[in-house]
């Protein structure tokens, strides 16, 4: 397996590999590994090669897609619940263009995600994996999924991100989880959004 890198100023190393090519037309893969900020992790994302390192701008505009990406799941209140997390994110971001799909098991599908961006007027689709460390589904499931999107709607270039990965701010979430949680147990909290109405929350 070859693995060629070219380093960047600012820097930050695209390294491009064999087996990071999905679909039938060979659709290649740049891996981006960006030098690791001050207390925070080393950002990393796929880019389709066709894109060019010059299409990929700064910050999110108002032609970017953004679609949000889970697993699925056969039960429909877990996928209801990317939903409500898409409805956050677009309200506290004020990005224009979000919408939530489903890897498998469920709709929407990537696909459908992606045609309805382009309606809506994308010009740049940007995938973000709502997943904690990356694994098959990163490295082979999502791009695939997403290159056979991508056919229908020729010309629109398209970004797949890192999933959310060492993140320091987890760490604010997982506190805030446990909190909540022994708050309700002690009596002084109802229970979060997660757990309500399944009767976990409590010491077994």
């Amino acid at each position: 397996m070859s693995i060629g890198s070219v380093q960047f100023h600012p820097p930050f190393t695209a390294k491009s590999s064999s087996v990071c090519k999905t679909g039938k037309n060979n659709s290649g893969w740049v891996l981006l590994n960006f030098p690791k900020p001050h207390n925070m992790s080393r950002t990393l994302c796929l880019v389709n090669e066709k894109v060019g390192l010059s299409q990929i701008s700064n910050g999110v505009g108002d032609k970017d897609g953004i679609i949000i990406v889970d697993h699925g799941s056969r039960r429909k209140e877990s996928n209801l619940m990317l939903n409500e997390f898409v409805a956050m994110f677009r309200d506290k971001t004020g990005y224009n263009i979000v919408e939530p799909a489903h890897m498998e098991l469920a709709e929407p599908s990537i696909k459908d995600s992606f045609g309805k961006c382009v309606q809506r007027g994308a010009s740049r689709v940007i995938v973000s994996p709502f997943f904690l460390f990356p694994g098959r589904h990163w490295h082979q499931d999502i791009p695939s999924l997403t290159a056979e999107a991508a056919k229908e709607h020729p010309g629109i270039p398209y970004i797949i991100t890192a999933p959310l990965g060492l993140h320091e701010l987890l760490v604010n979430v997982v506190d805030d989880r446990i909190k909540h949680c022994l708050s309700h147990v002690a009596g002084d909290a109802d229970e979060c959004a997660v757990c309500a109405g399944t009767g976990k929350c409590r010491l077994y």
